[in-house]
């Protein structure tokens, strides 16, 4: 479904069952996986790549360089950058600075997220934040600068730590039961 006041430019590859709502802005290029559902007003530069169940929310950004993992979801008025050097009058394709966020990742409204970094898998990013740094697997970052706060569960609920080992820190949900372990380094940095 494709809204009649959409833009979808031509070669762009939208997967099936993908709805595409009013005003939204798909750039040549674009690949879109399937089931996805793109909100209203959205604008999706050229040649960004979106995986299969992604949901974006309305005016969202997602500028050239960008790379989205399947079953990520963007919130409202997400941007995303491509250049850290940004000049009116300045830009070639050197300048482009690539993102990715990986598979079923969540960012919250109203966020930033500054050109080269990675979310990671079923992280979680929090309303109004400003990303910086990469964000690793299960993490829960957020304020401005956007900083680790805790870990959270592929079903979306905070982790509870059950337990240290040597080189890992054991977290479990409980919500759903499932056990996460998450790398010592990477624990230590949510305390800082």
């Amino acid at each position: 479904m494709i809204h009649e006041t959409a833009i979808v430019e031509e070669g762009v590859q939208l997967g099936e069952g993908t709805r595409i709502w009013h005003f939204a802005h798909i750039r040549k290029g674009v690949i879109i996986g399937k089931n996805g559902n793109i909100g209203k007003d959205v604008y999706i530069d050229f040649n960004v790549i979106i995986g299969d169940n992604c949901k974006i929310q309305n005016f969202a950004s997602l500028y050239h360089g960008l790379t989205v993992g399947n079953d990520v979801f963007i919130g409202p008025h997400v941007c995303f950058t491509n250049d850290l050097y940004p000049r009116a009058t300045i830009w070639t394709e050197e300048r482009l600075v690539k993102t990715v966020v990986k598979d079923g990742a969540s960012i919250g409204a109203n966020s930033t997220i500054v050109a080269g970094v990675t979310i990671g898998r079923y992280a979680m990013v929090g309303a109004g934040s400003v990303v910086t740094k990469d964000i690793p697997d299960n993490a829960l970052a957020y304020g401005n600068p956007a900083q680790i706060r805790g870990f959270v569960c592929d079903c979306g609920i905070k982790l509870v730590k059950k337990n240290t080992e040597k080189k890992f820190q054991v977290f479990i949900c409980q919500q759903c039961g499932k056990e996460i372990k998450i790398n010592n380094a990477t624990s230590m940095e949510s305390e800082a």
